[in-house]
């Protein structure tokens, strides 16, 4: 049975899933919205993963016998100068979900919560794939500079990323 230190934690972290997820939903958004479809679809992608995660969480909660309390989400950025910065963005928000994952783990292991703490791993795993991934579109962004033809490319290569949802066994 999770403590209520921890299940609130685990809620906690359920908005920020949600709200991460916001974030990717509006970045598909604006990359749509100017024309770089491949862009929107990695966006997209992500945002299904971010409330696959929240769902993984929230399913924990209900197996753990703890309540779920579904918070308020902020209103994500609408807007962005351009894709590197919102991939910057997102690396950004990535490190932070990663210092609060962190958190979850250390307070599981304060609380001798050896179930939890098991639970946690998948996500410090899942953690370094997302920062690398916002990491390698930052270092091709750069490559690409204001060169249309590179933009191109990687919007057709972005445009092939397809969402795999958690199995069980995850």
């Amino acid at each position: 049975m999770l403590s209520k230190k921890m299940g609130d934690a685990l809620n906690g972290q359920i908005q920020w899933e949600m709200f991460s997820g916001y974030i990717y939903l509006a970045m598909s958004a604006n990359c749509d919205s100017i024309g770089l479809k491949g862009f929107a679809n990695w966006f997209m992608v992500q945002y299904k993963e971010e409330m696959d995660h929240a769902f993984k969480m929230y399913n924990y909660l209900l197996e753990q016998g703890a309540d779920v309390e579904l918070l308020a989400i902020d209103k994500p950025q609408q807007s962005y100068d351009s894709p590197l910065q919102m991939f910057e963005v997102a690396l950004e928000h990535e490190q932070g979900v990663t210092k609060r994952i962190n958190d979850l783990v250390d307070l599981a292991i304060s609380e001798k919560d050896h179930a939890t703490q098991i639970f946690l791993q998948w996500f410090v795993t899942e953690q370094v794939e997302e920062e690398s991934n916002a990491n390698e579109n930052i270092d091709k962004l750069k490559l690409i500079k204001d060169n249309p033809g590179g933009l191109f490319m990687m919007d057709k290569d972005l445009a092939a990323r397809v969402f795999t949802p958690i199995t069980a066994e995850e």
